[in-house]
């Protein structure tokens, strides 16, 4: 006769899902856009989204994994859709000035407090490039793609480079100038850079 305890029941691992889960990625971006990536910890994303380490940690074995999930948010926001309106200026102008583009500062903010984490860790390098930027960038070129079959772009144009000009170009005076670029500034610089490097392709 078998006088065994009998086998406690496996218990299943608390889940964070749905709109609990998204509760808690977007205190990630705000975390991260306010004190960075080196700063964040789980203690500070505890607190901001009023939930237990314990729960966080049964959901993200690390800082990273926490991390590279809260920047999916940042995909297929308005700024990730093709606006299609039949001209590349529009098309640009559109997309850049949605929600999540580049004349949003939170997403530059988020950005710029992961880009020295980015060079130390190839891992989360990696993850961020494979899983934020890419998307965008895929996005981005579908754009010119369009402006080319219209004959707005030359047939043999690199569209990843001049799908790079205008995103290049604010980041950098965000980062480097210290503001955002405003819709003005960037209809300048479609007007002024993006369109005429895409005219450029047209000749012979």
């Amino acid at each position: 006769m078998d006088t065994s305890s009998p086998a406690e029941p496996t218990r299943a691992r608390p889940r964070v899902e749905g709109e609990r889960e998204r509760e808690i990625l977007e205190a990630v971006l705000r975390l991260l856009a306010e004190v960075g990536y080196d700063r964040l910890t789980f203690d500070a994303v505890a607190a901001e989204a009023h939930a237990s380490k314990a729960t966080l940690y049964r959901r993200w074995p690390g800082k990273a994994d926490l991390v590279v999930d809260a920047a999916g948010l940042m995909v297929g926001v308005e700024a990730d859709q093709v606006p299609d309106t039949g001209s590349l200026r529009s098309d640009l102008i559109g997309q850049a000035c949605a929600k999540g583009g580049l004349t949003d500062e939170r997403p530059i903010s988020i950005f710029a407090s992961l880009l020295c984490s980015m060079h130390r860790d190839p891992e989360l390098m990696e993850a961020i490039r494979s899983r934020l930027i890419a998307p965008k960038v895929a996005t981005s070129v579908a754009v010119f793609e369009a402006a080319q079959q219209r004959g707005e772009v030359g047939p043999d144009a690199d569209l990843p480079t001049l799908a790079r000009l205008l995103p290049a170009i604010a980041v950098h005076e965000a980062l480097l100038m210290g503001h955002t670029v405003s819709a003005d500034r960037l209809a300048e610089l479609v007007d002024t850079i993006v369109l005429p490097a895409c005219a450029a392709t047209l000749r012979d």
